[in-house]
């Protein structure tokens, strides 16, 4: 037991490295976003096991959704910058801006697709079908 302990506080010590609190809901832009009525934004690092496995989530949902959802990583490790504007805690964080850059969802952790497909849903977005039309 006292051997699991050691190498689960140096990984959660790891997902908390680097993020400061910044301030939280201001409203944010993600720049250029003209077609796409979500932004999803991800905050996580490629050297992080639960972020690592959020990479082909986040490729089906540009995938699936087409231009209705922008879809932007930031490696946090290498620039701390974005998780210090998000206000993350850990990460992988994702944040959701609609058309205006307007953070309306946020979710800590690892974030199945099924869940975000919900989300994405609610805000109206609609997944392409088998011949590539929304």
């Amino acid at each position: 037991m006292k051997q699991h302990i050691l190498p689960a506080l140096f990984l959660m010590l790891a997902l908390l490295w680097g993020c400061e609190r910044g301030k939280a809901g201001d409203p944010t832009t993600a720049g250029d976003n003209s077609k796409a009525q979500v932004t999803f934004v991800e905050l996580g690092s490629v050297n992080c096991i639960p972020c690592k496995a959020m990479q082909p989530i986040m490729k089906a949902v540009e995938e699936e959704y087409g231009d209705q959802v922008k879809v932007v990583f930031h490696d946090v490790w290498k620039d701390p910058e974005p998780g210090k504007k998000y206000g993350i805690r850990l990460i992988p964080t994702q944040v959701f801006l609609d058309d205006k850059g307007v953070e309306f969802h946020r979710h800590e952790g690892f974030y199945p697709q099924e869940e975000i497909d919900k989300i994405l849903m609610g805000k109206g977005l609609k997944k392409k079908t088998a011949t590539g039309k929304s």
